[in-house]
C-alpha cells in the first residue's frame, strides 16, 4: 500500500459514531458524499471545510465507540480522510474500517498536534511527523488486514479474488 500524507485534524477521547456521522442523517440519504457534508459536525461546525484530500483524523483513546454503524467509516473515507490515527479504536469501528478499505493507525497520539504535517507508512507501522521532525512506532498491521485494504476493503478483496484468500 501506498504512503499517506496530509495534515494532522485532532480530536480528544471517545469519539463515537454519532459524533462522527450524526444518527438523525442515517436514513436520509445513501449517498456517502452527501452525507460526508456532516462529518464530525455535532463536535466541530464546518469541518468538512477545514480539511483536505489526504488528511488524517487523529484521536485519543477509543475512537468509534457506540453503535456498529457502518456509515460512520464510510463517511469518513468519502471525505477524503486517507487515515484515521487514535491510541485506540473500538473493536466494531476498527473492523468496519478495514471492512470497507479505510486505514486504522494506533499509537500514541500525544505529541500530535493539529495541523502537523504527517507521513504513515503503514506496513512499516510507522507514522512520520514531518512537522516536528520525529517518528512514532503504530501497532503494525497483521497482513490479513493490508491486504484487505491493499483490495480497497473486504468486499473489493471478494470481488477481487473470489473468496477469503489470505496468501
Amino acid at each position: 500500500m501506498r504512503q499517506l500524507a496530509g495534515k494532522a485534524r485532532k480530536f480528544g477521547d471517545n469519539i463515537n459514531t454519532d459524533y462522527i456521522i450524526a444518527g438523525k442523517y442515517k436514513f436520509k440519504s445513501t449517498d456517502m458524499n452527501d452525507m460526508a457534508k456532516h462529518l464530525m459536525e455535532d463536535v466541530r461546525p464546518g469541518f468538512i471545510d477545514e480539511i483536505e484530500k489526504g488528511d488524517f483524523i487523529v484521536a485519543g483513546h477509543n475512537f468509534g465507540m457506540g453503535s456498529s454503524r457502518e456509515q460512520a467509516p464510510l463517511v469518513i473515507k468519502a471525505a477524503g480522510i486517507s487515515a484515521v490515527i487514535a491510541k485506540d479504536f473500538a473493536r466494531i469501528f476498527y473492523r468496519n474500517c478495514i471492512n470497507v478499505g479505510l486505514p486504522v493507525i494506533e499509537c500514541d497520539t500525544d505529541s500530535i498536534e493539529e495541523g502537523n504535517e504527517i507521513k504513515v507508512d503503514l506496513e512499516k507501522g510507522v507514522v512520520h511527523n514531518i512537522t516536528k521532525g520525529s517518528k512514532i512506532k503504530a501497532t503494525p498491521l497483521p497482513p490479513v488486514m493490508m491486504k484487505i485494504l491493499n483490495d480497497g476493503g473486504l468486499a473489493e478483496h471478494f470481488k477481487k479474488h473470489g473468496e477469503f484468500k489470505l496468501e
